[in-house]
């Protein structure tokens, strides 16, 4: 199986070496996941922060989340720059993307064209503004596959022509870090991923346990 952070440390090690502070596009899922990727990887990288996450259900939580990511790199110290782009928030282009795979669990095929969904864009962006690389906070949480989300990378990747940033960023206590970096900035923390379909999930579940 492969180790996405000894890739990662190799690629950062060979910058480091030159002197060069590549600019990565981040792909963010939410501020609490985003909080240690930038402590991190802003050591590194000049970093843009890309909030695109159409699957965000409903417009209220879409802006709640993406009002707590401005915040966090307005408040957040960085040695490099770091900037914040939002994407297009269209829920169809979700939908349309998960036809068919409503009634998928959480983290199964569903989950997979999500992810595709939004890498594509971020590669698509990060190919638009000349980055040099593009990746996405989701590996941090323990419920996401990092071989899931690294594949979906590296085939958005081959489609826009940038390097996708191999990562597992649940690696080195990033989980950890990210709740501690949370209550420091009193930061939102959704209680699901994000989708309509999570929601229910996380509602039929508090629901078996009440009843």
């Amino acid at each position: 199986m492969r180790n996405y952070q000894k890739e990662l440390d190799a690629i950062i090690a060979r910058h480091s070496e030159k002197g060069e502070v590549p600019r990565l596009l981040l792909h963010a899922c939410c501020a609490p996941c985003s909080s240690y990727c930038l402590e991190y990887l802003s050591q590194y990288f000049s970093i843009t922060l890309f909030y695109y996450n159409p699957n965000i259900y409903p417009a209220s939580e879409y802006t709640h989340r993406v009002e707590e990511a401005k915040r966090l790199v307005r408040e957040l110290p960085a040695k490099h720059p770091i900037t914040f782009l939002e994407g297009m928030f269209d829920p169809q282009a979700f939908y349309d993307a998960v036809q068919g795979l409503e009634n998928e669990p959480e983290g199964g095929a569903r989950c997979e064209k999500c992810y595709l969904l939004r890498l594509k864009e971020a590669g698509k962006q990060a190919k638009a503004g000349g980055f040099d690389y593009f990746t996405t906070t989701l590996s941090i949480s323990p419920l996401k596959s990092a071989d899931k989300l690294n594949r979906a990378g590296e085939e958005a990747a081959v489609a826009c022509g940038v390097p996708f940033l191999p990562s597992d960023f649940k690696k080195k206590n990033g989980f950890k870090r990210s709740i501690e970096l949370s209550k420091e900035y009193e930061l939102y923390r959704q209680n699901y991923c994000g989708c309509v379909f999570s929601r229910k999930e996380v509602n039929s579940q508090q629901s078996t346990v009440h009843s």
